[in-house]
């Protein structure tokens, strides 16, 4: 029922007679009015549902927008009001609710959305919203408004959103050829003229901001076109296309009449009554008897003990993922203007449109998941391209390497977060589904190219084949997909084109290798080594063929001239042999060192006159890991060029890469993986419903692994030979043939492998690695030996209790890698870290190898929460003056990010304008003044020196008098916040709320606010926050020590505190005798320091007075050099000299004077 406010509200708007519409005078504050109430609605969304049971905007808004439109103000409204009325109902509730109640609320939401979208199929409303949007696209951008743009943007939205409404099924039973209500809309927005604004919006330079909503609303008119049918549309069939699909029809032809036939043979030529019992002899039931089966015998062969039984319930995590997507074809008119809008826009939009997009999203001036539409726009219209002559300069903009590197990195972007938030995982899988169709579309429209008759066009492909080959990421993204695949997160449609894709890039790959001998790849290198290490020893050996052939002449290892000793010449000459070795230059490392050595025979340091090339080997190998005394680079010489070089040292990956010859053949090897085999397996099994093309890729992959690879052993599972027994007697396997031959095949090589092998029947239970396939075809192995008879896999007893014992000594150590720990306190070295990874599982120490498995550097954190923007701009305002600005946000954020991303978020954010704002600042300091100011002492002693002003009785007068109350219920909060941060294990920002005046009024006390400064408590953000804060980066630790810090000294170094409540006089000598020897210490070295300091300056200066001010002592401490040099502790005495000049500025001379004294 209508709320009664409401009703009242929709009556003022007016009333609808026959086609007439008339409106009330309170029509506009009544729009406006409805857009208040939709602005506090609940979160059942009552006041929509409301609304829509009311058909306010069938009834009232079109018909108030058609007749009234030349009313601006009530218009504008209206549009308002009807984007927020059809904006999508996941977009209201923010996903689909799980609880019923509100599960009933979404699904009432979406009905009034589908009667929306069927009322604006109509072509008088877009006639209107398409006059005023060419109106609007009129005037140029000096005499357009903000109130114009607005509308203009609110247009598309409104169209967005109507388009966005989804089909309903049960409504919509139409069948193909048909029209829908999403074709009655799009019709609409023909006859209106809008496809021609949108391509016009999509081309103008000057309406480049509106490219995201152009496409957003182009890639939702398409939702339910496949390009292939939009390219056939009003043409003629070929001959080929007619033979394929009598070849279709033939097929399911025969299908049917080979059940048929079988059908049929299975029944006896004369009827019986008599149904027959049968005893199924070696077969047995539940009990020890044999199964009685109790049908005829044609019916035995589909006899199961499930029969009868009930289904078990999947739970819903285990279950198979579902294709949500689906396509219908349309009627023909409606094909034949999207076909057209189609081509228009790749002739004149596509490469410009994409372009502007593309920059929004590198940028990240886009919305979240916005990539998705570009996705989307590149594999269709790149597809319908490719079905549409192939034109290459159309799609120029896409078919490009750098947009092969964007959708790879949006493939793993949406992996990790698939495995991350995986409550949305069937969310980022379409999205990955979504960038995998992309790159095959990349792939097919290369391999068209490469068939093109126009050379530019062929060279263009071959280079562009060339760079996805050669690059390592290019390659593996096919095999990390189908490692990874997991049916429970991603559908069969995505296998599918998996599958398909997989199947493209090897036969491009083989094509594109055969005719080149040598063709040089880029791969990851498996040795990765300190940067002193980068020869190995056997590379050093491997130099002894070709060195004395292209030996380095002229190579001069001393300087006559040079005034550096003789002594330092000899070890430069070591240094720069060492740096050849490095850089991987043989043999101008060996000139060097026979050049030294006829410099500097004596002694035999670069070796004898008469050393063999053995020895010349040995020796350069001493040189490559000898510890040479090289020169120490100080850390005044680091400039801006060197930060920037560590930016970008850190930005790179810290892996390897090499390059080496390519060869097809290594590259298929590494399909021979269960865990690859597997997903092509499970594709398989719907080989009825697969497409003819989909069988052919998943019969060739198996087919280069069987019989190319020759590991035919690798498909001996008995799952597929159960799946070749389904095919092999499927009525309808002569449509199979491909398929049939290659499981004849395989099924021979088992029968005549298992006349050798008797255990190949148990071997069929087990899936098989490589290892395990050479064993079974090849012979076994005997027991405690390895493959090709090496015995170093053999461990002895006291082996394997000597690892014992060191897994029992090093368990509890603490250590990150415990198998780096153990592996040089074996007596045998030469045991390698798998050897001893398997030993450990196989004693039992661990329960599997994931428990020994080395840390991966990094993280894994790929996006930035809203929050976690927050708290970095909170943090870079906090720091942003700071000398160290970066390392501040780096040791205080919550979640821990590489140097590169944060710096990255910050210059997206706007925070800084360019990275050398990020640079840590470097003091110049004057000749002769110290380049670094240390504390000896650690922070918790500066905290204990910085709050002995707090209490020191010698200044209570003047710095914090009175406040012991407030800096215990300070120290109190510090220890509740760590001890509820310790229990919950969750840091969240603490608010200081002091309940008694005596804590307010410390609150308002500029002495006592700097004290909470200085540990680190943060003032209120905004107007928002009225309370001091205890920030959630502070650690348990960092709390517990300021705690501890804040305890005042004992009663012999301030004295009593009753006797300064009393109030009673204390003279000086009395106040210096009762304090500690710390303090004495303390003031000791300032009095120190502040003689040195005048001393020096006398020798410059007239001699001042005896009595100064304190602000000239404190300009002495803080300034002075030799108070640096002199004091060990001078950064905690310019804390305490910082903390009381701010607490009593204005102090006479003499109380400073009795202070430093």
């Amino acid at each position: 029922m209508m709320n009664c406010e409401l009703l009242a509200t929709c009556s003022a708007l007016g009333y609808l007679e026959g086609e007439t519409y008339h409106k009330e005078p309170d029509c506009l504050e009544s729009v406006k009015d409805l857009i208040r109430y939709l602005r506090h609605e609940d979160d059942s969304r009552d006041i929509r549902q409301q609304l829509g049971a009311a058909q306010i905007l069938q009834n009232d808004l079109l018909p108030i927008i058609t007749q009234h439109g030349q009313d601006k103000p009530l218009f504008d409204a209206c549009i308002r009001l009807m984007v927020n009325l059809t904006q999508p109902a996941l977009l209201c509730f923010g996903k689909i609710p799980d609880d019923p109640a509100f599960r009933h609320h979404f699904l009432q939401v979406v009905s009034y959305l589908q009667a929306y979208k069927e009322a604006f199929a109509n072509e008088k409303v877009f006639t209107v919203l398409s006059e005023t949007l060419y109106n609007l696209l009129q005037l140029d951008w000096e005499q357009r408004q903000e109130e114009d743009n607005l509308l203009i943007e609110r247009i598309l939205l409104l169209v967005r959103n109507v388009l966005h409404v989804p089909a309903d099924p049960y409504e919509e039973k139409n069948v193909d050829d048909d029209a829908s209500v999403h074709d009655k809309l799009l019709w609409a927005i023909h006859m209106s003229g809008m496809d021609d604004l949108l391509k016009f919006l999509a081309s103008a330079q000057s309406e480049q901001q509106w490219s995201m909503h152009v496409l957003e609303v182009i890639s939702l008119m398409f939702r339910e076109q496949t390009p292939e049918l939009l390219v056939r549309a009003g043409q003629v069939r070929s001959a080929q296309e007619k033979q394929k699909d009598s070849n279709e029809l033939e097929a399911l032809r025969q299908k049917e009449l080979a059940e048929k036939h079988s059908r049929t043979m299975q029944r006896g030529t004369r009827h019986s009554r008599f149904r027959g019992s049968y005893v199924v002899q070696g077969l047995k039931s539940i009990s020890e008897k044999d199964v009685i089966f109790h049908q005829g015998l044609h019916n035995f062969k589909n006899y199961s003990h499930d029969a009868g039984k009930a289904t078990r319930r999947v739970p819903k995590r285990k279950q198979v993922a579902q294709d949500t997507k689906s396509q219908r074809r349309s009627v023909l008119n409606v094909r034949l203007f999207l076909r057209e809008f189609c081509a228009d826009f790749l002739d004149n939009c596509y490469n410009r449109l994409m372009y502007l997009v593309k920059e929004s999203l590198i940028r990240e001036h886009a919305q979240q998941h916005d990539e998705t539409y570009y996705l989307w726009a590149l594999s269709f219209f790149m597809a319908f391209n490719r079905g549409n002559g192939c034109k290459a300069e159309l799609v120029s903009e896409t078919l490009s390497v750098r947009t092969f590197h964007f959708i790879e990195k949006n493939i793993t972007n949406y992996y990790e977060m698939m495995l991350t938030d995986k409550k949305e995982a069937t969310s980022w899988s379409r999205r990955m589904h979504l960038a995998l169709k992309a790159y095959q579309e990349l792939l097919l429209t290369v391999n068209e190219m490469d068939r093109s008759k126009d050379e530019n066009i062929r060279q263009s492909a071959s280079v562009i084949k060339s760079n996805i080959f050669y690059l390592m990421e290019y390659r593996e993204i096919f095999l990390t997909l189908l490692r990874k695949f997991d049916e429970k997160m991603q559908p069969r449609s995505f296998l599918q084109d998996l599958v398909e894709s997989t199947h493209l890039f090897l036969r491009m790959l083989e094509r594109f290798c055969k005719g080149r001998s040598n063709l040089l790849v880029q791969v990851r290198d498996s040795s990765i080594v300190n940067e002193n290490n980068v020869i190995h020893s056997e590379g050093v050996h491997s130099l002894a063929g070709h060195l004395s052939n292209a030996l380095t002449e002229g190579v001069v290892p001393f300087d006559a001239a040079s005034e550096i000793p003789v002594a330092e010449q000899r070890t430069e000459a070591m240094i720069r042999i060492q740096d050849a070795l490095f850089a991987r230059t043989g043999p101008e490392a060996l000139g060097l060192l026979r050049a030294a050595r006829e410099v500097w025979p004596e002694g035999d340091v670069f070796g004898s006159a008469e050393v063999q090339p053995e020895e010349e080997l040995e020796l350069l190998k001493q040189i490559l890991f000898a510890e040479l005394p090289r020169p120490a680079h100080t850390e005044a010489t680091m400039d801006e060029d060197e930060e920037v070089e560590e930016l970008e040292e850190e930005e790179l990956e810290s892996v390897r890469v090499s390059e080496t010859e390519f060869n097809f053949l290594d590259f298929i090897k590494r399909f021979a993986n269960p865990s690859i085999i597997r997903p092509y397996l499970l594709l398989l099994r719907s080989y009825a419903s697969n497409t003819p093309h989909t069988n052919h890729c998943i019969v060739r992959m198996l087919h280069r692994v069987a019989v190319d690879l020759k590991m035919d052993a690798l498909l001996f599972q008995l799952s597929v030979f159960y799946l070749f027994n389904k095919v092999l007697t499927d009525p309808a396997a002569a449509v199979y043939k491909e398929l049939v031959t290659f499981a004849k095949y395989i099924l021979n090589r088992f029968f005549a492998l298992a006349t050798r092998n008797n255990k190949a029947f148990i071997e069929l239970l087990f899936w098989k690695n490589v290892g395990a396939v050479r064993e079974m075809t090849e012979g076994y192995r005997k027991e405690g030996t390895q493959l090709g008879g090496s015995q170093g896999g053999i461990w002895t007893p006291e082996e394997e209790e000597e690892l014992r014992q060191l897994y029992e000594e090093h368990k509890d150590s603490g250590v990150p890698d415990i198998v780096e720990t153990l592996l040089p306190l074996l007596m045998n070295t030469n045991r390698t870290r798998r050897q001893v990874v398997t030993q450990m599982v196989s004693m039992g120490l661990v329960d599997s190898v994931k428990d020994l498995k080395k840390e991966k550097k990094g993280t894994c954190i790929v996006l930035w929460t809203e929050d976690q923007e927050q708290e970095l701009q909170m943090l870079f305002e906090e720091y942003k003056d700071s000398d160290d600005v970066l390392g501040n946000i780096l040791k205080r954020l919550t979640a821990k990010r590489s140097r590169a991303r944060v710096v990255d978020k910050i210059l997206s954010l706007g925070l800084v304008s360019e990275r050398r704002d990020l640079y840590k600042k470097r003091r110049r300091n004057a000749p002769g003044k110290s380049e670094k100011v240390g504390v000896s002492n650690g922070k918790k002693e500066v905290y204990q020196v910085m709050f002995y002003c707090v209490y020191s009785p010698s200044r209570g007068s003047h710095c914090l008098t009175g406040l012991s109350g407030p800096v215990l219920w300070l120290q109190n909060c510090l220890n509740r916040a760590a001890d509820d941060r310790e229990e919950d294990g969750v840091s969240h920002p603490m608010p200081l709320v002091p309940l008694t005046e005596e804590n307010e009024d410390a609150m308002e006390n500029k002495s006592f606010k700097r004290l909470l400064h200085k540990i680190g408590i943060r003032p209120p953000a905004d107007e928002q926050e009225s309370f001091w804060r205890i920030p959630a980066t502070m650690s348990i630790y960092q709390l517990r020590t300021m705690a501890s810090s804040l305890n005042p000294p004992e009663e012999s170094e301030v004295g009593g505190e009753g006797e300064s409540e009393s109030g009673v006089a204390v003279n000086l000598e009395a106040e210096q005798q009762d304090e500690g020897s710390d303090g004495q210490e303390l003031r000791a070295q300032a009095i120190r320091a502040l003689l040195l300091s005048r001393q020096r300056k006398r020798s410059s200066a007239d001699k001042k007075s005896d009595t100064c001010s304190f602000m000239e002592y404190s300009s002495l401490i803080l300034e002075d050099p030799s108070v640096e040099e002199e004091s060990p502790e001078s950064e905690a005495q310019r804390l305490v000299v910082e903390t009381c000049f701010h607490s009593f500025p204005n102090t006479e001379a003499k109380d400073s004077a009795a202070f430093l004294t």
